[in-house]
């Protein structure tokens, strides 16, 4: 083999390093809380007609010449499956639905309202007070000193309709607040958006800035979604500074139609509620492969409730569907293997002739019909494959507190007995074992035997789910691996 196909292999082997060293700080998912039933605020009383039963403040202004006071109050708006608090100054402060598994305000974890709206005028943003009064399930509202009407409701699929009318254009300002965290799992906490074409995210804590298109915009963190989406797309400026995420939308409008979600973020629930909700759930560069994968677990656990058993027979399918590659590859390794003594000597007998070396080692190539590139590339042809499947587990909800056999009770955690780690890397080893020398550098060839150890390291505490995804492609290749050769041979 030449330097160039050495260095090669030295590189796809340190991007895998490198690929899970990355993933590996997204660790095991937490499990879900078994929270189904509607969360509700219980910071503020709330009387029988909605609003606080809190003692107002002397500051007043005044809406449809009615005294308001300018200290928030809030009122519980119900659906028929979710609930939302709404403040005075149109503010959010609680939102579930029947979806949810965690509560809004472990979400979020804000230390003001999660999301705040304001109006520009006479060249400052100010708030927006009013009374609100739900009218068979409509929340209602009207502003005089600014002519702004408000209605918001919840829809049956959980949307919080939010709309404002005004007879003067305003430009508005949007506010989400939360706070930075990470989880063990290295779960981030961040703020995203749909821009112009792609989603986007600001880490929360960071300082960020986005000039351009926005459909929607919020708050993403474990599993979760909450978001403003506008009913078309609109130029905005966005900055991200410590904890609030600032959209300030450049056009003024008359007419803010929009409605927020608080969603689990379940691929096909996010597709349903439309606005390209589904993209906040990452796939990667090769979604298109990823989503057809995602596809096919759940038509097996459709008819075989396991989803370890769905990740083991669509895995299986994947190897079967792979596998033309993987023989052209093992055959061209093993092709290059068997010339690996004659290129030796080509290359000691003429080391001081760059050129002549390669003209002898072309020449040895063609007679062997061994290919330098051979085994590389039916292999990179497969990682496609392999980082959209793993993609699909790490970010799939549906193995959220799946079971798959005795101590594997949640395959979208660790394995708590560390057993799938190593009986993985004990394949993997067993594979390299089997695996042609392409190369006579014992250094390389230590580096490729060290790699079933640090694979098995990095990934002792990534999903179960995706350890077993691993562990049996390793086993199912070294079986095929072992056909090859019977019949090659």
């Amino acid at each position: 083999m030449n330097n160039d196909q050495r260095r090669m292999f030295m590189a796809i082997a340190l991007s895998a390093v490198v690929l899970f060293v990355w993933q590996s700080y997204f660790a095991p998912k937490q499990p879900f809380e078994d929270k189904n039933k509607v969360a509700k605020v219980k910071d503020t009383p709330v009387s029988k007609e909605g609003t606080s039963t809190e003692p107002a403040k002397e500051n007043k202004i005044l809406v449809d010449n009615v005294p308001v006071s300018t200290e928030v109050e809030y009122t519980d708006l119900e659906g028929s499956q979710g609930a939302a608090r709404i403040g005075s100054d149109l503010s959010i402060t609680n939102f579930s639905n029947s979806d949810s598994k965690y509560l809004f305000k472990d979400v979020l974890e804000s230390k003001g309202s999660p999301f705040k709206i304001f109006i520009k005028k006479d060249g400052k943003f100010h708030p927006i007070f009013m009374a609100l009064q739900e009218d068979g399930g409509v929340l209602k509202g009207t502003n005089s000193e600014f002519g702004i009407t408000f209605t918001g409701s919840l829809s049956e699929d959980d949307k919080l309709t939010y709309n404002l009318v005004s007879a003067t254009a305003y430009q508005y300002r949007v506010v989400f607040e939360s706070s930075e965290k990470t989880l063990d799992n290295r779960q981030i906490r961040n703020f995203t958006f749909l821009g112009a074409k792609d989603v986007d995210t600001f880490e929360v804590g960071d300082e960020d800035s986005y000039d351009g298109l926005i459909k929607w915009a919020g708050v993403d963190f474990n599993f979760h979604l909450f978001a403003l989406v506008m009913d078309k797309k609109v130029a905005a400026k966005a900055s991200n500074a410590g904890s609030k995420f600032v959209i300030d939308f450049i056009e003024p409008t008359q007419n803010f139609n929009s409605y927020l979600v608080f969603v689990k973020k379940n691929y096909d629930i996010l597709a349903k509620l439309g606005d390209n909700l589904q993209l906040s759930v990452d796939f990667g560069i090769f979604g298109i492969i990823a989503v057809p994968i995602l596809r096919g677990i759940q038509f097996v656990y459709k008819y075989i409730p396991n989803y370890g058993i769905a990740i083991i027979l669509l895995t299986i399918l994947l190897r079967f569907l792979t596998f033309p590659l993987y023989y052209k590859s093992i055959i061209s390794m093993k092709k290059m293997q068997k010339v690996q003594p004659e290129l030796t000597k080509l290359r000691e007998k003429f080391k001081d002739d760059p050129q002549r070396m390669q003209k002898e080692t072309m020449e040895l190539f063609k007679r062997a019909g061994a290919n330098p590139l051979g085994g590389c590339l039916p292999m990179l042809l497969q990682m496609p494959v392999f980082f959209a499947f793993y993609q699909v587990l790490y970010n799939s909800v549906e193995l959220v507190n799946a079971p798959f056999m005795g101590w594997i009770t949640d395959l979208s955690i660790k394995d708590p007995l560390y057993v799938l780690p190593v009986v993985m890397a004990i394949a993997m080893f067993g594979q390299q074992k089997l695996t042609p020398t392409t190369t006579a550098d014992p250094t390389q060839a230590k580096v490729m035997m060290a790699m079933p150890l640090i694979f098995g390291f990095i990934m002792k505490d990534l999903p179960s789910g995706l350890v077993l995804y691993i562990f049996v492609s390793t086993l199912f290749g070294i079986i095929q691996q072992l056909v090859v050769y019977k019949y090659t041979d």
